[in-house]
């Protein structure tokens, strides 16, 4: 499970200046914890969240619970568990740290950052499917590292028709993870030799009226 780092609290930030009014469909993919549907719940929100990890989704429940808030809590693979839905806000956080190849792929703890070689296993799939799930004039809110192609996650966005722009940016020191990774992210070209530092960003999408 993802507990809540800068990420969750820059994507935060992003939703506060949304500000959703009470009644707009939110889906939060990837929720985690759940931080973020609570915070969209406690605004008024009508909030669905999703996440493929069965420890995040009773942790997501408990949390909601808890805090006596009317979130619906899914398990399973991105999308899959709303398929033809539709909603005015989608709040992403997926994985988005470049891991190198593997046979197995990510497992266990590394499920909830490893993405591939290249950071985008699951964001070309958030960029393709998401834009259909959108009501007229939602909104999808997306989180992600500068190493995993924010570029590339724009051209996506707008080839689908959505008008795109990341709206918030933040530098943060190396986690255990990146350190871990190091030597490998320079080798690829991804770091700079002197680079100490990781740029997250929020894009935001638009689907038109």
């Amino acid at each position: 499970m993802y507990a809540p780092q800068d990420d969750t609290e820059l994507l935060a930030e992003a939703l506060h200046e949304v500000a959703p009014p009470p009644g707009t469909r939110v889906l939060d993919v990837g929720t985690g914890s759940g931080a973020l549907a609570l915070l969209a719940a406690r605004r008024g929100a009508e909030v669905t969240a999703v996440d493929v990890s069965r420890r995040a989704v009773w942790t997501a429940r408990l949390n909601a619970w808890l805090a006596r808030l009317p979130v619906h809590i899914r398990r399973g693979n991105l999308f899959a568990p709303v398929r033809g839905r539709t909603y005015d806000l989608i709040l992403a956080n997926p994985p988005y740290v470049p891991a190198p190849a593997t046979r197995r792929g990510p497992r266990g703890r590394s499920l909830a950052w490893d993405a591939g070689d290249d950071g985008r296993l699951l964001l070309d799939r958030i960029c393709r499917d998401a834009p259909a799930l959108l009501n007229p004039g939602g909104t999808l809110l997306l989180v992600h590292s500068a190493l995993s192609g924010p570029g590339r996650t724009l051209e996506l966005l707008r080839a689908a028709g959505l008008k795109a722009a990341v709206v918030r940016r933040r530098w943060i020191p190396f986690g255990p993870v990146l350190r871990s990774r190091e030597d490998w992210l320079r080798r690829r070209g991804l770091l700079a030799p002197a680079e100490d530092r990781e740029e997250l960003v929020v894009i935001r999408a638009e689907q038109p009226c």
